[in-house]
């Protein structure tokens, strides 16, 4: 057996049940002789700036715990979807994997649950275990060549009114095409990751993770023809908000930043993707059928022969 030199344990500390799990894997893996860093998941919640104030930022980079680097073999996170969220923020620009165990309620991003920790463990520390990468955004707000918010996204970004109850106008320009011109409530920018969050809701496809897209997704269009739009993820996105009033851009659900009449909002698929430990074979359609009931029968099947 291999020994795993370094592990590090990001951890939502506000959840009793993750914290009490927590203690006891990183006493297992310290009798173990395994170095563990253990972390807060906050620290991958970049919350949400004043409006009044400068929003200038460090760049996503400022999330990294400190002890974490690329010679980490992994990360264990304890918590639910919002963690897994906030773990990749502070995992991602060091590449270090990511084994999710879900303490949470859903746990669609989940690759292990407290009934099987045993099983999982041993498989992390023999080895056994494979790699999956999705796509990850970096959101970046500008105001001339001024970067003044900036965080990185698994999931999406919504740009709208606050409050959501009024029509909004965007100016849109994806890569090389010419830009559109889209009436909403607002629109959301999602990865195939984040197209069965909030993008999901608003009507948008279900996407395979493996899919090298992007999802635009208007929320409440005002016109017939403003529908979901599905494009290569190599193509950088602009938004450029042509409503005189501010408003309120939100990613992951947990981050944001208000937006006003002279910024834009620069979206581009990250150099850094998001490394997920596989301990099974992850098998999509059966994840969406398990957690969102896609696929299953209406109708009861007539026996056959």
């Amino acid at each position: 057996m291999r020994s795993v030199p370094r592990v590090g344990l990001i951890v939502n500390d506000g959840k009793p049940l993750a914290v009490e799990t927590a203690t006891t894997i990183q006493a297992r893996l310290e009798r173990g002789g395994h170095e563990v860093v253990r972390v807060s998941s906050s620290g991958g919640m970049v919350g949400f700036a004043n409006p009044d104030q400068h929003l200038r930022m460090l760049g996503y980079n400022a999330c990294v715990p400190e002890g974490f680097d690329p010679a980490m073999a992994l990360a264990i996170v304890l918590g639910g979807d919002g963690t897994v969220l906030s773990a990749a923020r502070q995992t991602a620009p060091v590449g270090v994997p990511i084994l999710t165990i879900n303490t949470g309620h859903l746990g669609f991003l989940a690759e292990a649950y407290l009934d099987d920790l045993d099983r999982a463990l041993d498989q992390v520390l023999t080895q056994q275990w494979t790699i999956e990468e999705r796509a990850n955004l970096v959101v970046s707000v500008m105001r001339g060549d001024q970067r003044r918010w900036e965080a990185l996204s698994l999931n999406e970004m919504a740009l709208h009114r606050e409050p959501l109850t009024s029509m909004c106008h965007f100016e849109i320009a994806i890569g090389r095409h010419a830009p559109v011109d889209i009436s909403a409530d607002g629109v959301i920018l999602s990865t195939p990751t984040g197209s069965t969050a909030y993008a999901l809701s608003a009507g948008g496809p279900v996407i395979t993770p493996d899919c090298p897209v992007l999802q635009l997704t208007p929320i409440a269009p005002h016109s017939l023809a403003s529908r979901a739009l599905v494009f290569s993820d190599a193509e950088p996105v602009t938004v450029f908000p042509a409503t005189p009033e501010r408003l309120m851009m939100v990613v992951d659900g947990s981050a944001g930043c208000y937006v006003w009449p002279e910024d834009r909002v620069l979206i581009r698929r990250s150099d850094h993707p998001v490394r997920f430990v596989r301990l099974t074979d992850h098998e999509f359609f059966q994840v969406l059928r398990n957690k969102l009931g896609w696929g299953l029968p209406h109708v009861a099947k007539p026996d056959r022969a």
